[in-house]
């Protein structure tokens, strides 16, 4: 999962052009604020924080900022005693419990995961879905519960039936909900039961059936990213590079951020940096160049993790080198 964490915009300058830096969510006050009172046990301003943000406004990057941070699960069983009516204990002691979960499993691969690994992420997804269906019934018109339940679905393999109502379910609340978009590109990649033709029929459909300026158009890009992904060396180069891939990608970006009506909010660096590594693997040198400078060495872990795990960063500086940059 590409979850968003901290800003970290402190630019330097290096042969005359931003230092990357590591962007861990969008630059909102409001999640250092949640984060630094969930990590201190207080209940007060965390609910203080996502109260003033409702639901038809998209608190996903602050539920997750709580539900990163270690020690969530301690102090939240002790609010869900004290306040058993309240419902957004309940969504927070959701969240919690995937992000919890996927801190067991970790992120390696299957075959490197212990069946003790796997029993704790299984049982603390259980325990999730157990929370996240609560909320959904106390309210209904919520879409975070339904975004988190498309999570867990995944790790618990429900399969693809149900995977797609999950998907529908959260976007009948918001219909351009990017996240939920997300979840269901990777709920219908190769990887995970589905096809590349469904992922890519998924991804051009959800872009181009939004509006103008839609963030939307960052699937299409995570499509053939993904594909790439998939191949082995050489034959990956050759697929992104391919005319196609090319217009396919320049298609999208003109119905997305470069569209006049692009509104450079929430999640908008991220989908300049997938842009960004798309075109640069395409070879579309001019393209990348204008998304890399767009960022401002901004660099989000996703996608840059897929060409280095450890050091994003690095692996965005030696794209952006690529093109000249």
């Amino acid at each position: 999962m590409a979850l968003l964490r901290e800003w970290g915009l402190t630019l330097g300058k290096w042969a005359g052009r931003p230092v990357a830096q590591v962007q861990k969510d969008s630059g909102d006050p409001d999640v250092r604020r949640v984060r630094e009172a969930a990590a201190a046990a207080d209940w007060t301003t965390v609910r203080e924080v996502l109260e003033a943000r409702p639901e038809s406004e998209d608190r996903t990057e602050l539920l997750w900022a709580v539900g990163d941070t270690a020690g969530v699960e301690r102090w939240i069983a002790g609010v869900l005693e004290a306040e058993p009516e309240a419902t957004l204990p309940r969504l927070v002691a959701g969240i919690r419990h995937i992000s919890w979960g996927w801190e067991a499993r970790t992120g390696a691969r299957a075959k490197d995961v212990s069946r003790e690994q796997f029993e704790v992420f299984h049982s603390r997804l259980r325990t999730a879905e157990q929370w996240l269906y609560e909320v959904a019934e106390r309210e209904p018109q919520w879409t975070s519960p339904w975004y988190g339940l498309q999570i867990t679905g995944r790790g618990l393999q429900v399969g693809q039936t149900t995977a797609r109502r999950r998907f529908e379910a959260t976007v009948r609340r918001d219909r351009h909900h990017l996240g939920a978009h997300q979840q269901q590109l990777q709920q219908v990649c190769d990887k995970w039961g589905g096809s590349h033709e469904e992922m890519h029929a998924f991804a051009r459909e959800s872009a181009f059936s939004a509006p103008g300026g839609t963030p939307l158009g960052q699937l299409v890009a995570i499509a053939h990213i993904e594909e790439w992904l998939s191949l082995d060396d050489g034959p990956d180069a050759v697929y992104m590079r391919r005319p196609e891939v090319t217009a396919s990608l320049r298609e999208a970006a003109d119905h997305s951020f470069r569209h006049p009506d692009f509104v450079r909010r929430g999640g908008w660096i991220q989908v300049l940096n997938t842009f960004a590594m798309a075109f640069s693997l395409a070879g579309d040198s001019t393209a990348a160049r204008d998304c890399f400078q767009a960022t401002g060495g901004r660099v989000t872990e996703f996608p840059w993790y897929y060409m280095n795990g450890s050091d994003p960063a690095a692996a965005y500086r030696k794209q952006r080198s690529s093109t000249g940059r």
